[in-house]
């Protein structure tokens, strides 16, 4: 049976907590205990080569692929489908959780335990369980940043520069470390408190800025923001902004954290995450925007920003824009 048959499982070696670490060796078995003896593993060592060989696994014909890591493999996976030159249609692709901040694996409802996950899968195979996920796109104005995709979260501000604390080659390492006594949020919040110090000291020299926010073609909005926050729909508990929206809804959404000063900066935070910053938002400095057709990000005065695409940077110069332009199915419970 040729690799092009069967199940594609792409596995970054490194990624979340200690404990996911040693999941990579036991997916195979045990797909192979229940029955499917179709499922091919791709050990990489980054989210480049998960991509690449993404790219070119689907290029051969395959048409199940499943991501074993956090969202940046997720992703490195998605961008290797489109890459492909195959119509997302025709691909299925899964969420293997061994990573931190693995949001669309639990809204897909795929267990953590690596037994019970391999069990699910099975099951959502063999019953073809797929949700549709709208895939938005991010493009950059200026500079020569390629185009990226997503299909979970992005951000500017404190949530654009997260990934820079996060995403680096030994940060994988502490990363693992914090996941096993944190759970999968741990490197999220530390990383958002370094961005929030970097940009408080920014802030006193004076290196503020406001935001343009226009949505679907209309008015630009201005203001000062601390966090930017895109969701493509409900991303459950961990991420509770856009409740009840599915992920192929055809819309989008921009939750905006406003600058309040340096002393309501974790007032927000707790209640952004606790999700009572809805019920006064006025008090707490909360817009919320839905996006039909396309968003653009653009600072006053202009320069490059850093833009999360979920979990990684994308730099981005001048002005960032947000589109809704395709759709995956993704294997679901």
């Amino acid at each position: 049976m040729g690799h092009s048959e069967g199940v594609q499982v792409i596995a970054t070696t490194i990624s979340g907590s200690i404990k996911d670490w040693g999941k990579v060796e036991r997916i195979v078995p045990l797909f192979g205990d229940l029955g499917r003896d179709d499922v091919h593993l791709h050990a990489v060592g980054s989210h480049r080569e998960a991509r690449e060989r993404t790219r070119d696994l689907v290029r051969e014909g395959s048409r199940v692929v499943i991501s074993a890591g956090g969202s940046g493999t997720f992703n490195a996976v998605l961008e290797g489908c489109l890459d492909s030159g195959v119509g997302l249609q025709e691909v299925s692709l899964g969420f293997l959780r061994k990573g931190s901040a693995d949001l669309i694996g639990k809204v897909l409802g795929m267990p953590d335990e690596i037994e019970a996950a391999i069990q699910v899968f099975v099951d959502s195979l063999a019953a073809n369980r797929v949700q549709p996920c709208d895939v938005i796109r991010v493009e950059s104005q200026e500079g020569d940043a390629p185009d990226r995709h997503f299909v979970g979260y992005s951000g500017a501000e404190i949530f654009g520069r997260i990934p820079f604390y996060t995403e680096n080659r030994m940060t994988k390492y502490y990363k693992g470390v914090l996941s096993q006594l944190f759970g999968d949020l741990g490197p999220f919040f530390v990383g958002a408190s370094l961005s929030s110090l970097e940009r408080t000291v920014r802030g006193l020299g004076g290196g503020k800025r406001a935001w343009e926010v226009k949505v679907d073609g209309g008015e630009s909005q201005i203001g000062r923001y601390q966090a930017m926050i895109i969701v493509n729909g409900d991303l459950g508990a961990d991420l509770p902004f856009a409740r009840d929206v599915p992920l192929g809804s055809g819309d989008f959404h921009l939750f905006g954290l406003k600058d309040l000063g340096l002393f309501r900066l974790p007032g927000q935070f707790k209640k952004a995450f606790d999700a009572s910053i809805q019920k006064d938002p006025e008090r707490w400095g909360f817009e919320s925007f839905q996006i039909r057709e396309s968003l653009s990000l653009r600072p006053k005065g202009g320069g490059a920003f850093p833009v999360n695409v979920d979990g990684s940077t994308m730099m981005c110069g001048g002005r960032a824009s947000f589109r809704i332009v395709d759709q995956v199915n993704l294997i679901s419970r």
